[in-house]
């Protein structure tokens, strides 16, 4: 693994500090992450659900923090693909997390997936797969 958890959350709070609206890094290891998302109303849609785009950047960004334990801390590798499917409707006013993993990693891209799930609940609400475009080393 090539950064802590201590210093992901440095770098993503300097780095990428919007991302704190996206969720909280939770946990870390050799590819894979973990982060939780506290849902309150700005998350919410009509029907008392999460919305698409909160699960969607929980997803993205829980990948992101997947890959840099494996390329290191990388600016500016970026989403260039991103599935979602929205499996079940989340649990209004209550956290939704998710875990990724890299499936792939090598030299240009990186390809991961994630569950997203609603706390309390054992099945998925979304499950996505994203690719990432590394630069290239200087």
């Amino acid at each position: 693994m090539k950064v802590t958890l201590e210093e992901l959350r440095a770098f993503l709070d300097e780095q990428f500090p919007q991302g704190a609206a996206f969720g909280s890094l939770q946990k870390l290891g050799d590819g894979w992450a973990e982060m939780k998302l506290a849902v309150d109303e700005e998350h919410l849609r009509p029907g008392g659900t999460v919305s698409g785009p909160a699960m969607m950047g929980l997803a993205d960004v829980t990948v992101y923090a997947a890959l840099l334990t494996r390329i290191g801390l990388v600016p500016l590798a970026v989403t260039t693909n991103l599935n979602i499917s929205f499996l079940r409707k989340p649990v209004a006013h209550r956290p939704i997390w998710a875990r990724a993993k890299m499936l792939k990693v090598g030299r240009t891209l990186g390809v991961g997936e994630v569950f997203v799930y609603s706390e309390g609940a054992e099945e998925p609400v979304a499950h996505s797969t994203m690719t990432y475009s590394i630069p290239p080393e200087r």
